[in-house]
């Protein structure tokens, strides 16, 4: 068993499902790779020492993806739809995490671990704040709702 480091990942967006957009692969930061089972409650008539809890439904949390603000690509026109016309198009995301090389082998990124998002759609939009005192990247911040998510076999 080996600890892997977050810092080699990719994220590709497939249009309608399947055409991988090649422009926006580019991330900083992706969070949101989060799964959660709702429970309903159900008593049980004369026992007042514990209830029993079932599962109801899994339930996501949004994927979140952080990169510097880019002028021009085929994502920011999508949540530009979405947020100005209110024009949804899903696309499935695919979040891959690549085993860490050593530096003196020159070796290809081997995935390691993979979450496919279906469906997945804008939810929020956010540019960071602008100051004339800073001198620093403005990051978008790009929050997606998405149907569900699969962990990928890889390997």
């Amino acid at each position: 068993m080996s600890l892997l480091l977050s810092s080699r990942f990719s994220v590709t967006f497939f249009a309608g499902g399947v055409v991988p957009n090649p422009l926006d692969i580019r991330f900083q930061r992706v969070s949101g790779l989060s799964s959660s089972v709702e429970t309903s409650t159900v008593n049980e008539g004369g026992q007042n020492l514990y209830t029993h809890r079932l599962p109801k439904r899994v339930s996501y949390g949004n994927l979140v993806l952080e990169r510097g603000f880019v002028l021009g690509s085929p994502l920011n026109a999508e949540f530009e739809a979405a947020m100005s016309f209110f024009r949804f198009a899903p696309s499935n995301v695919l979040v891959t995490l690549f085993s860490e090389a050593p530096e003196d082998v020159k070796v290809a990124a081997i995935p390691v671990a993979a979450w496919l998002f279906l469906k997945a759609f804008p939810q929020r939009w956010a540019t960071a704040d602008l100051g004339a005192a800073e001198d620093r990247v403005l990051i978008d911040t790009l929050e997606l709702a998405y149907t569900s998510m699969q962990v990928m076999k890889v390997g």
